[in-house]
This record gives C-alpha cells, sequence and structure tokens, in this order.
C-alpha cells in the first residue's frame, strides 16, 4: 500500500512541476511582446488623469458676484429699452453723457441728417451728399443756426484733443478721442481754439462753425460726427446725445 503510495507521488510531483513551469514560461512570453509594457503605462496614465480630474472636479465652486463683493449695475441687470441702435454703441449710466456741442440747442436746426439704414427712404435721401457728382452717405449731422449766422462750437464730451487739420474738402476739423471708446469730430470750422494734445472738457468752446466745399450748398454750419475708436465705424450722433439739453 505504502509501495503503491510512493508510486502515486512519483507520478504526481512532475506533473505539478510543470504546469508551474508552463504558466511561468507564459508570463515571459507575454512579458517579452514589445507592446506589454506600453500599454501598461498608457493604461496607468489615463488611470491617473481620470483621478485627478475627478478629484479637481470636486474641489471646484463657483463664487457668485455677491461672494466677490461685485455689485452688479442696473444696466447688467435688465435691458436697457433706451439703448442705442444702428452701429451706435451702449453707454454705461455712470459715464459721463454727451452733450449738444452747441450752447443753445433751440437756436440751431439738423440740416442734414445721419444716414440711417433703418430710416424712411424720405430721410435716407435726404442724408445723401452729392459731391464731385457722386452721392455719399451722410456719417453725422449738419448743424445749422436757424438765422444763419455762425455760433459756437463746443465738446460733446470731455476728452484729448488728438488732430487739428486743415482739409480743402472739409475744412478745418477737431478730433476728440474720449475714454468710452468714442471719438468726437467737427468738421466745417472756423476760429479754432484748442490745438493738438489739449484735454478739454465737456462744454469747452472748441471753434466757430464755417463752412466748407464738401457741404458748400449748406453754408455756415458744423458738421459733427461720432465714431468707434476700435473700428472706426460711425455711430448716429443723435442716439448719444443728452436728449435733456
Amino acid at each position: 500500500m505504502s509501495d503503491n503510495n510512493k508510486g502515486f507521488q512519483k507520478e504526481e510531483a512532475p506533473k505539478t512541476v510543470q504546469g508551474a513551469q508552463g504558466s511561468t514560461s507564459t508570463w515571459k512570453r507575454l512579458l517579452a511582446k514589445k507592446w506589454v509594457f506600453p500599454a501598461t503605462y498608457v493604461a496607468a496614465a489615463a488611470i491617473i488623469l481620470t483621478l485627478m480630474w475627478v478629484y479637481q472636479g470636486a474641489g471646484t465652486k463657483t463664487v457668485s458676484q455677491d461672494e466677490l463683493g461685485i455689485e452688479v449695475s442696473s444696466n447688467e441687470q435688465t435691458d436697457n429699452p433706451k439703448a442705442p441702435h444702428d452701429g451706435a454703441v451702449a453707454v454705461n449710466g455712470t459715464t459721463e453723457a454727451m452733450q449738444w456741442p452747441v450752447k443753445d440747442r433751440a437756436a440751431v436746426e439738423v440740416a442734414i441728417p445721419y444716414y440711417d439704414t433703418n430710416a424712411s427712404n424720405e430721410v435716407k435721401t435726404a442724408a445723401m451728399i452729392e459731391y464731385l457728382d457722386q452721392l455719399t452717405p451722410h456719417t453725422a449731422i449738419d448743424l445749422k443756426a436757424k438765422d444763419g449766422a455762425a455760433f459756437d462750437v463746443l465738446a460733446a464730451l470731455g476728452g484729448k484733443v488728438t488732430a487739428v487739420e486743415q482739409s480743402p474738402v472739409v475744412g478745418k476739423l477737431v478730433e476728440i478721442t474720449h475714454s468710452n471708446g468714442l471719438i468726437s469730430i467737427y468738421q466745417s470750422l472756423s476760429d479754432v481754439k484748442v490745438t493738438k494734445g489739449t484735454e478739454v472738457k465737456k462744454g469747452d468752446v472748441i471753434a466757430k462753425a464755417g463752412s466748407n466745399d464738401f457741404e458748400k450748398e449748406d453754408g455756415v454750419h458744423l458738421h459733427f460726427e461720432v465714431r468707434q475708436v476700435s473700428d472706426n465705424a460711425a455711430v448716429n450722433p443723435e442716439t448719444l446725445l443728452n436728449v435733456k439739453q
């Protein structure tokens, strides 16, 4: 009996060793593959990145403006029904309002309006300037005294005088750059009282109304134009002027 058991054990032992050797050989063959280690690294990296993303997402918190102590203005909370249109820019309620560039608004009239693409055909026709047998849309408003006399021209807004020039077509001109991203341009002037680089305040007298060749039929008048600093796009001045003046 014991002899049989010993024989049985002698026969079974080699099978166990062979199985272990076969398992080791399988792992050796697997690890010998060139793609095993790169694939393992990529899988490990993916797991690490996923854990980092989950951790960061859990720690992220949205901070409101109230928590930061930022006061939201009424313009940001609601839509402004009086916002300028047709290329005009909205002016923050805390920004200084633009005034008419004359002392007495009632003493002048708009001789040539701004060419508004949304206006009636009648208004658009009146806003076309004929010069050298060509029609040009008017990118400003022309103000003319009702009695035809010259009048003081005022800075519509405080800023820095960035140009004072004499043009054979539009006459003497003054350009003022403002801190709100706008430029006001005054053409057809006489008796200019400012120089380039001068800082002016709203309401300062910068010149008198004169005449030019471009709008010769208008006689003595002020060509008042507003543009955006960012792209030089023309803005309808009447959408920005302080109507309470």
